[in-house]
């Protein structure tokens, strides 16, 4: 462990142009007194490692002594961090890697690593759709972003309508399957379906990404404005306790459970049903979703969403009912 630690803190120094014992404490979770053993030790060993005393000062590298000891070229660099990814990104572990590598990066490719490091989210709650495969042209955008290259796209709206359009990529998001671009237009921020994209082409124009971009705060946002138009209708529902999952499946993250199972698959109930709260934009979409679960979902309320239900109902009877005939009417 001490040889790694060393080469650790080598790698700080050669990133840094001076570093103090308690900010490298800091950063290899270590205790004061053993980060400056440690930079006696590189010292005492011969490597030009001198301690500069006063306001302001702290351990460097003599200078011209600061090589890229991870070995690794700018594009060898941008590509680690490509295929990392988001799979690898969302563990903490993974994260606290990538970010020591960047520290270890030298400055004039560091940029790169960073933007690559950060041009994914992920996001695990989908909105009421199935996962697909992932599209081939998340890894031309990804370039894209890390490249800061703006991107021209062919691209087919929810309605049908398609056009051509030029867009800044800031960063994409994998929602549980499904890919997204988020990207700067004439118009502000938008975000597009990266399945919808019929043609990408990457352009030799820089992109304009605001300075201090978040990605996952501006997702947020996006996120928040789409929910607050997917939820306008809430209905509380009773299902059978092992249920709850099909129903969340359904709706997303607009379910919420307020009498589960316990942990033995037991309901708060007595009559083995949990009461949850799903929603829809509207009354008619909340009772579509539910009307082929049939006498097995209760719907306490809104008297609008019964409405729909019975209105769904008694149009299967009056074209399925007993008697009716199979051929057209």
């Amino acid at each position: 462990m001490r040889a790694d630690r060393l080469i650790q803190v080598l790698l700080h120094l050669q990133s840094r142009p001076r570093v103090t014992a308690a900010q490298l404490a800091a950063d290899l979770e270590v205790s004061v007194a053993t980060a400056r053993r440690d930079l006696e030790a590189l010292s005492a060993a011969g490597v030009p490692v001198y301690p500069q005393p006063g306001r302001g000062g702290g351990w460097s590298l003599l200078g011209g002594s600061r090589t890229d000891l991870s070995g690794l070229t700018a594009p060898e660099a941008r590509a680690l961090f490509l295929l990392a990814g988001p799979g690898a990104a969302s563990s903490d572990d993974a994260r606290a890697a990538l970010r020591k590598l960047v520290r270890a990066l030298p400055a004039t490719f560091r940029a790169e690593a960073e933007a690559a490091a950060s041009a994914v989210v992920v996001d695990r709650e989908r909105w009421s759709a199935v996962g697909r495969e992932r599209p081939a042209e998340v890894d031309v955008l990804q370039r894209a972003v890390v490249e800061r290259r703006r991107v021209r796209i062919d691209y087919t709206g929810a309605t049908g309508y398609s056009s051509r359009r030029d867009v800044d990529p800031w960063g994409l998001v994998d929602k549980d399957g499904v890919w997204y671009l988020v990207a700067g237009t004439p118009r502000g921020a938008r975000t597009f379906r990266v399945d919808r994209v019929r043609g990408l082409e990457v352009t030799a124009t820089p992109s304009d990404v605001p300075e201090g971009l978040d990605l996952a705060a501006e997702w947020e946002r996006v996120v928040g404005e789409v929910e607050e138009r997917r939820s306008t209708t809430w209905a509380t529902v009773l299902v059978r306790a092992e249920h709850v999952g099909v129903l969340r499946a359904q709706f997303g993250r607009h379910t919420h459970v307020e009498e589960a199972a316990d942990g033995a698959g037991r309901s708060a109930r007595d009559d083995g049903r949990a009461r949850v709260r799903v929603a829809a934009p509207t009354p008619l979409d909340v009772a579509r979703h539910l009307a082929g679960w049939g006498a097995q979902a209760e719907v306490e309320g809104p008297p609008e969403v019964r409405a729909e239900l019975a209105r769904l109902g008694a149009e299967l009877v009056a074209r399925y009912g007993t008697g009716r005939s199979s051929g057209h009417q």
